[in-house]
């Protein structure tokens, strides 16, 4: 083991690294569960952006949420540099690969953080069509979009199917007794839903792409409030929005029990 290696090794071993860890695990559970909230009151008719800026920003305007808020973006970072510290130490190229996007997705998570907690405001589904009617104007820009919403339906179908064969569970030290069966089902629940809601997304950024119509690709807020015109999709909206709440309380289990 080469001396950076070894140098990463330690520092991914570290306690106040694992600690500050858990505690992005944790805020991605509060994200999500914050999400599904939002959902939930979509599903009833009120307003709300069903994303992780829209929860992020439900944070902000509570009493004290900015200092909440200061406390994600420390997780997050450092979640993000631990991800970087395993793609070090990591054997295979695909593991690699994964851990690098992982980090990549927390550090923007971080980044719009930091944007909501000093104040700014960050409207995913707005950006997401933007960057959507950008590369529809470049020259092959449909086929890149295309594949952009292929992938994002991949990652879907991952999730769903780490929900049905219970692959989350090797990244987890359960407890043997009966928690064990109740934090199982949250997993299971959770990445179903999650799965479910990025296949939603995905499919609707690749019919932005067939369509040439950048609004379609509206994010996860987006694809959510789309079930709401159609038949019996408050129905499926609802049952998203409950899963998205078992897939934060999961989260929030893994920040305890995560084996890192």
């Amino acid at each position: 083991m080469s001396a950076p290696t070894r140098a990463a090794s330690r520092l991914e071993h570290s306690t106040t690294v694992r600690i500050l860890a858990r505690v992005g695990l944790a805020s991605i559970g509060l994200l999500h569960i914050l999400i599904g909230l939002i959902a939930l009151a979509v599903a009833a008719g009120a307003g709300g952006q069903a994303d992780q800026s829209g929860a992020l920003q439900a944070v902000a305007a509570v009493p004290g949420g900015v200092f909440v808020l200061w406390a994600i973006v420390v997780g997050l970072i450092v979640l993000a540099v631990w991800q970087l510290l395993v793609a070090f130490t990591a054997h295979g190229a695909g593991t690699t690969l994964l851990e690098v996007v992982k980090a990549v997705v927390y550090a923007a998570l971080a980044v719009v953080t930091v944007s909501i907690a000093s104040g700014g405001h960050h409207n995913a589904s707005s950006s997401e069509k933007t960057a959507s009617a950008r590369l529809l104007a470049l020259p092959g820009g449909v086929f890149l979009l295309a594949l952009i919403g292929l992938i994002i339906v991949v990652v879907g179908v991952g999730f769903i199917r780490n929900g049905v064969t219970h692959r989350f569970e090797r990244d987890l030290k359960l407890p043997p007794d009966r928690w064990a069966g109740a934090i199982t089902v949250l997993g299971r629940v959770g990445y179903v839903a999650k799965g479910v809601a990025l296949v939603l997304v995905g499919g609707l950024v690749v019919a932005g792409a067939i369509t040439f119509d950048p609004s379609k690709a509206a994010g996860l807020d987006g694809s959510l409030k789309a079930l709401v015109s159609v038949p019996f999709g408050v129905f499926l909206l609802i049952a998203i929005a409950i899963g998205l709440l078992a897939y934060g309380l999961f989260w929030c289990v893994r920040a305890v029990k995560a084996r890192l």
